[in-house]
């Protein structure tokens, strides 16, 4: 018994098949995507704290700085990217998929390949994870400095899709003042350390001038509070107008200049 043990110690151990296909498709997209520089998720558990909005103004507000940016909406059965920019219609699936180019940034979204803005994306997790992986790993992206990741809520298909195989700088976190919103939002920084990933700090929305929410992230999770975004109604109206408010707000626009500082110093 003790020489069939000693045998099976000695033999190669061999790594499951799922396993060596996540290296491999993990190998295929840093191939794909060697040609940008830096890699961003904007994300958070609690859905409704304004990620769509970071993310977007941070893009623009990068853009602005003079980096060429992408924005990939990675928020796949409910997607508004595409209304926050006012892109409408469907594209072109055939592969390479090609980015939207707006206003110099390139985008894309799965609202983008839906021939109607309010008709649902009723998907599994498998088919998820799959177009996830389509935008990485069959889209021209080309040369950026940044790209920027909206991300679904939550800590299931799109984010772990986005971890595993991604090769991301960090993640931005957003949370509101709200209790509710701050412990979801420390959930999905802590899934975030867990599988090896920087949180690169909190921003908090809808912020009534303390950063009550974004500290209590930051306590937990042992990051900075990267800034706030103040509760304005121009926020709000600016977006639903399909105008991007750091270009159109010197008091929203000097709230990003002063995130994206902290995050690209």
């Amino acid at each position: 018994m003790e020489e069939e043990q000693a045998h099976k110690d000695e033999m190669p151990r061999q790594m499951h098949p799922s396993i060596l296909q996540v290296i491999e498709q993990k190998k295929n997209i840093r191939q794909k995507l060697a040609g940008i520089k830096h890699k961003i998720g904007i994300y958070s558990a609690k859905g409704g704290v304004g990620k769509t909005t970071v993310a977007v103004n941070t893009a623009y507000t990068l853009r602005n700085m003079g980096y060429k940016v992408g924005l990939l909406d990675a928020d796949i059965d409910c997607p508004n990217v595409a209304l926050f920019l006012g892109i409408s219609g469907t594209f072109s699936d055939e592969y390479p998929l090609k980015p939207y180019e707006k206003d110099g940034i390139k985008v894309l979204s799965t609202a983008m390949y839906v021939d109607d803005e309010k008709k649902p994306i009723i998907w599994r997790g498998p088919l998820v994870g799959k177009m996830v992986r389509e935008f990485l790993e069959n889209a021209q992206w080309g040369e950026l400095d940044y790209l920027i990741i909206d991300l679904s809520p939550g800590t299931s298909d799109a984010p772990l899709s986005i971890i595993q195989l991604l090769d991301l700088d960090g993640f931005v976190l957003v949370t509101t003042p709200q209790r509710i919103a701050s412990v979801n939002t420390i959930r999905s920084g802590m899934m975030a350390k867990r599988l090896g990933v920087a949180v690169l700090g909190v921003v908090e929305n809808m912020s009534r001038g303390t950063p009550t929410g974004a500290k209590q992230v930051a306590d937990a999770l042992g990051c900075d509070v990267l800034g706030t975004i103040s509760l304005d109604e121009k926020l709000g109206e600016l977006s639903d107008a399909n105008k991007i408010p750091v270009n159109e707000d010197g008091k929203i626009r000097e709230e990003f200049i002063s995130i994206l500082k902290r995050i690209t110093g």
